[in-house]
């Protein structure tokens, strides 16, 4: 991947997250540009990584053979009618992190018939934690698809959807899913304190709890299931609690909750389309 030249369209925190995980895996400065009409931006940008910067998106594109668009929705359009030249110039991959714009969308501005992976990466990228799910379309060569893993899996764990409509899915569960965490943190803070611990203890108790959990789940090769039994003993106090959440049907809440989420995903995707 040494070999790739790499620019980014918006120098914001999710851009600035893979450029620090790239060059943290040994991607030399070099191979990376970003542009940004915000001169802070690109001042913190550098901050975090000596790369090559502009204000003009046409002039990092150039001779890119990856392009990533990290910028709001709102301005999609624009962004790829004013880099469509310069990506079918240098035969690039746009790779857009865009919640909500299709990949016809993005063909609209960019032309026919440009190498497009969308993605869906969450909020623990930032700390290079994240979970991404890419979507290629039938112009994406398989080194591109590879190429496109490997800079996201920078901030994270990546996989791969097979149908474009599932990134709506994604959204439900990885795009939205840190916030339902922080939920249940923060229920099982304010009920650690109702049950008289002081606010400070109950948090860092739930919080290490939820950090403790999460690398059992995925540091070990026991489902989560099992992992669940195993904390469970008959009669005890966490069978009370679970029969608790049971009762409350727990399952059933999440599932319209993550049911609202990909409905909202596929109305926003049609307001922006």
């Amino acid at each position: 991947m040494d070999e790739l030249q790499i620019a980014f369209i918006g120098a914001g925190n999710m851009a600035t997250s893979i450029i620090g995980g790239l060059i943290e895996q040994g991607m030399p400065a070099s191979n990376l540009r970003a542009s940004d009409p915000f001169p802070e931006s690109l001042q913190r940008l550098q901050q975090t990584a000596p790369i090559t910067t502009s204000a003009e998106n046409s002039e990092v594109v150039a001779g890119a053979d990856v392009v990533i668009l990290a910028v709001k929705p709102q301005v999609m359009a624009q962004v790829t009618r004013d880099i469509s030249a310069a990506v079918s110039a240098a035969n690039a991959v746009v790779i857009s992190i865009a919640a909500g714009i299709t990949i016809a969308s993005l063909q609209a501005g960019l032309g026919e018939p440009t190498a497009i992976v969308r993605c869906m990466p969450n909020t623990p990228a930032l700390l290079r934690a994240g979970a991404t799910a890419l979507y290629a379309n039938a112009s994406t060569s398989e080194q591109q698809r590879i190429s496109a893993g490997d800079i996201l899996a920078a901030v994270g764990s990546v996989c791969w959807v097979e149908q474009e409509e599932q990134l709506d899915a994604v959204t439900a569960l990885s795009g939205s899913g840190p916030a339902y965490f922080f939920l249940f943190m923060e229920a099982m803070t304010e009920a650690g304190a109702k049950l008289g611990l002081d606010e400070a203890t109950s948090r860092d108790l739930a919080l290490q709890t939820g950090l403790g959990a999460c690398r059992m789940a995925t540091e070990g090769d026991v489902d989560l299931r099992e992992l669940r039994r195993r904390v469970t003993s008959p009669g005890g106090t966490t069978e009370s609690a679970v029969q608790s959440f049971e009762k409350a049907n727990l399952r059933g809440i999440v599932a319209a909750a993550m049911q609202a989420a990909l409905d909202r995903a596929r109305e926003m995707s049609r307001e922006m389309g």
